[in-house]
């Protein structure tokens, strides 16, 4: 599966600073130190709906990593996946009448435009579900003779009990886990699992659904977690710097990742960072799929949105932030967006050395995109009132608000 088209990072003075995160996983701040290659995971949709607000908040947080990284002048692996199997694409195809694998293609097709459009960068590498099937098999396989699994009406089921580090990234009680399985894709609640919480690896076969040869699994499909350790382990390896994605993947689905993953290698951790960012609301719900309260990119952009209005109206809120989309935050950001052009379209201004490095500060701390927005504004403002004689600080703005925030002037 092919990604997106890259736009071109402009290259900065100087070097950017090293990131400092909030870990999921340790519950508190986590300087990360990647080698020279930078290595990071973000879990990518379930392409049965265009691409809303949430998914694009939680994108740009971890385009803002891959950005700090390459100020850094590392070189940056960066992984995502496509969930382009699993029960809510089928019962949304059936829904729709619409074959599912066309359903897939073209949600998908629509993300990446969405994508291309906001200046997210693409993952090196773009793996569907069903193209990482071959892969996935042997894994469970490996489990099974690990003594991690068991059988359960035919469908292949993960032990949690067999990882001694089970709970480790969430950090949550079994009651919270237990209803936050039922919520998102679990069944805590079928007779005969040996733990509630134990999630399926391997689906047998369903009339009327897609299945695979799984070899001595049998005919079937996997299950949500271990789509993407297999992908991971595959183009990452263990222990890299950060497994990212919403807030709402911390428990089960990273949380049941790692379990996976460290059961298979014997290592820990599965990554070095667990980073997670905050959900969207729209009329004090959260955005979802399932609930219908969705603004879409796609949609706002064939209003006539700048997409660049769109991100800054991203930016102006911390990654780890809940917060809620409104007419009046996107009209706040396409008003500063006005006010930077105008700030940069000039020949000259205050001298912007100052604000890279405010800039660089900012994003390092956790990725604090409001404070960067701050200091733009103050060097907008001080270039309204009084400019300035640097000819070269208009260019090193734009540049350096290009580069860090993905924001093209």
């Amino acid at each position: 599966m092919h990604a997106w088209p890259a736009s071109d990072v402009p290259a900065l003075p100087g070097s950017g600073r090293e990131l400092t995160v909030y870990d999921t996983a340790t519950g508190g701040p986590l300087t990360l130190d990647p080698g020279p290659v930078a290595r990071i995971y973000v879990c990518g949709i379930t392409p049965y709906d265009a691409t809303h607000m949430g998914h694009a908040a939680t994108y740009n947080a971890f385009d803002l990593v891959q950005r700090l990284w390459l100020d850094t002048k590392r070189q940056v692996q960066y992984v995502q996946n496509v969930t382009d199997v699993d029960d809510p694409l089928l019962e949304r195809a059936v829904a729709t009448g619409i074959d599912w694998t066309a359903l897939a293609e073209r949600e998908t097709a629509l993300f990446r435009e969405d994508m291309t459009a906001l200046r997210m960068l693409p993952p090196a590498h773009y793996i569907g579900a069903v193209e990482a099937i071959p892969g996935i098999i042997p894994l469970i396989e490996r489990l099974r003779d690990a003594g991690a699994t068991y059988e359960l009406g035919g469908d292949i089921y993960f032990s949690v009990a067999a990882d001694p580090n089970f709970g480790k990234v969430s950090n949550l009680d079994t009651t919270t886990m237990r209803i936050l399985s039922a919520e998102r894709g679990g069944d805590p609640d079928r007779p005969g699992k040996m733990n509630p919480l134990d999630p399926i690896l391997w689906l047998a076969a369903r009339e009327g659904e897609p299945s695979w040869d799984g070899g001595s699994l049998g005919p079937g499909r996997p299950g949500w977690h271990i789509e993407c350790v297999a992908i991971a382990l595959d183009h990452l390896g263990m222990t890299f710097d950060v497994q990212g994605g919403g807030s709402d993947l911390a428990f089960p689905h990273h949380e049941m990742g790692a379990s996976h993953a460290q059961v298979l290698t014997g290592e820990f951790p599965m990554a070095k960072a667990y980073v997670h960012a905050g959900m969207v609301a729209l009329n004090g719900e959260k955005m979802s799929k399932s609930k219908g309260n969705l603004v879409f990119v796609s949609a706002l952009r064939r209003d006539g949105v700048d997409p660049a209005a769109i991100r800054l109206t991203l930016l102006a809120h911390h990654y780890r932030a809940d917060w809620e989309w409104t007419d009046a935050v996107l009209a706040d950001a396409v008003a500063r967006l006005a006010r930077w052009r105008a700030a940069v379209s000039r020949p000259d201004g205050p001298p912007a050395e100052a604000l890279l490095e405010q800039l660089r500060a900012a994003l390092a701390d956790d990725l604090d995109a409001p404070a960067a927005l701050a200091a733009v504004d103050r060097w907008a403002a001080l270039q309204a009132a009084e400019g300035g004689t640097d000819t070269g600080a208009p260019g090193l703005v734009s540049r350096a608000v290009d580069a860090l925030l993905g924001v093209a002037l």
